[in-house]
């Protein structure tokens, strides 16, 4: 009976030798089983991928073995984020794509899928802002909002996901904003649109996920981007504009967009096969309360 207990012991003992010796192998780059999130000859497209959080994800997107499709309306920007991503030895191409023209967002994945068999995953991130209380904005600002923020995922989805339906495969991700769970002060057009995108991913994803298809959207808080540094100097102090900002997040900071970029990766993935329909908050703990 000792002897038994003795080998369970020795067993156990050599297990866990080789899971430490796996993780050591994981945070040295080399092969291991234990890598996850990877997206290894997946097909993807983000959409406003010339800065800011949509280059961060086509980055790290191809930094986890997929092929980018690069898109933007800014054709200087969109070739700068493909040529950082093959700087470091990954796979990616840009087109240009203004999200608010039917044809040109049919042309896109038309292209995408001949050149590369298929359109793996989706990631409507372009998206435009404007300030003001209902005072404020005019009817031609929430069409504005409506046609990019709004209609724009609905057009390139539209023209994605008869493909997907076809291989009944298919990861949808849509960049909303904590302006789509809870009101912001002076952001009615901006809020107005961001609902309607969280309403649209689960809906979405409620009418696809018997077809293999996951949508699922993130709603980012204030992230510092270089669209963030323009505004901020436009005032008289931008550092106490930047801490204000700041501090509507609990963490006291605003967020990066590489991590938006990593929450996008673990909801590509097949690890969150299970997560489809929701509106992940990546906003610091604004929406806490």
């Amino acid at each position: 009976m000792n002897a038994i207990i003795s080998c369970a012991r020795t067993g156990h003992f050599r297990t866990l030798q080789i899971a430490h010796l796996q993780r050591i192998q994981y945070t040295r780059g080399e092969p291991s089983s234990l890598i996850m999130f990877k997206l290894q000859d997946k097909t993807c497209i983000v959409t406003g991928a010339g800065s800011g959080i949509g280059a961060a994800i086509a980055q790290v997107f191809a930094r986890a073995g997929a092929f980018v499709c690069v898109t933007d309306r800014d054709d200087a920007a969109g070739n700068h984020t493909v040529e950082s991503i093959q700087r470091e030895g990954g796979k990616a191409g840009y087109l240009t794509l203004d999200v608010t023209q039917v044809s040109q967002c049919e042309s896109v994945v038309n292209q995408v899928e001949k050149n590369h068999s298929t359109l793996d995953i989706l990631v409507n991130n372009a998206g435009i802002g404007h300030v003001g209380t209902i005072e404020k904005t005019s009817p031609e600002d929430l069409e504005r909002l409506w046609a990019v923020n709004v209609k724009g995922v609905f057009n390139v989805t539209q023209a994605g996901i008869s493909g997907m339906i076809r291989r009944q495969s298919g990861v949808i991700i849509n960049i909303a904003s904590i302006g789509g769970l809870i009101g912001i002060h002076d952001r009615l057009a901006y809020c107005t649109t961001k609902f309607a995108v969280v309403g649209l991913t689960k809906c979405l994803a409620l009418d696809h996920a018997k077809q293999g298809i996951r949508v699922n959207c993130i709603c980012p808080g204030r992230v510092h981007t270089a669209f963030v540094d323009a505004r901020l100097k436009e005032y008289s102090d931008p550092q106490k504009a930047y801490a204000e900002m700041s501090a509507t997040q609990p963490i006291g900071r605003m967020g990066r967009p590489e991590e938006i970029a990593h929450a996008a990766l673990y909801l590509a993935s097949d690890e969150a096969a299970l997560i489809t329909g929701a509106a992940l908050a990546a906003d610091g703990g604004w929406s806490a309360g």
